[in-house]
């Protein structure tokens, strides 16, 4: 896990050098800076999820995505679209949406293009506006579940905060392990909400975590979750 350090400037940063503030500072636009922090973030919490990222977009610096994207990024370019490590067949999309508000026209141009995407089974929707009750609803009739961040939640990885104790999602095997280990039936585990940590990590309801808690001078803590 990284630790948190301070730049030169004393803004906060990590030993291995993710997001580091003062790293990204410079005379450039805050439009494309924004979207290389999201994005950049994004492509981490895919890979946090199990899906198959490319290293060179993990390691892009926002010079070389200012050369790639421009200050005024075209929101169609910085879609993600990646398989999953385990199931290559599946796939997940990641769109960014406009500053107009979100309608139900606007989910239903989206929802228009999934047969473009061949084998897309799951869908992120970056938020820079306000998504209205019906367009909420509309997100129902996709195919698969539709997520929605607003950017501003993608602007840090919260994971890899130093106080973010180490999480391992439990398949569906290792889950009735634990289960059957401790003669337990997953309501009798300790409850997780729906937090910013569940939301990184795309947590559905019943999904069972370990958390490992590292804690000097007396070793690491570890504890299960159960999502509700």
């Amino acid at each position: 896990m990284a630790e948190e350090g301070c730049c030169e400037n004393g803004e906060s940063t990590f030993k291995n050098g993710s997001h580091c503030i003062s790293k990204t500072e410079d005379t450039g636009g805050i439009d494309s800076k924004r979207f290389y922090l999201a994005r950049t973030t994004a492509f981490e919490m895919l890979r946090d999820r199990g899906y198959e990222v490319n290293e060179a977009e993990l390691s892009l610096t926002l010079s070389e995505f200012r050369s790639v994207f421009g200050e005024k990024p075209d929101l169609e370019r910085l879609r993600i679209c990646v398989p999953l490590r385990s199931d290559p067949k599946k796939k997940i999309l990641v769109v960014f949406m406009g500053t107009e508000p979100i309608t139900v026209k606007s989910v239903r141009a989206i929802h228009s293009q999934i047969s473009n995407n061949v084998g897309v089974n799951a869908m992120i929707l970056i938020l820079q506006s306000k998504m209205n009750h019906f367009a909420h609803k509309e997100l129902t009739t996709f195919p698969f579940t539709v997520e929605t961040i607003p950017i501003g939640d993608l602007l840090v990885n919260i994971a890899k905060h130093i106080q973010q104790p180490k999480i391992e999602i439990l398949n569906k095997e290792e889950k009735e392990q634990l289960l059957r280990k401790h003669a337990l039936e997953d309501k009798q585990l300790p409850y997780l909400q729906e937090d910013s940590f569940v939301r990184y990590y795309g947590l559905k309801k019943k999904q069972v975590v370990k958390i490992t808690y590292s804690k000097e001078p007396i070793g690491d803590f570890v504890t299960y979750r159960c999502i509700i």
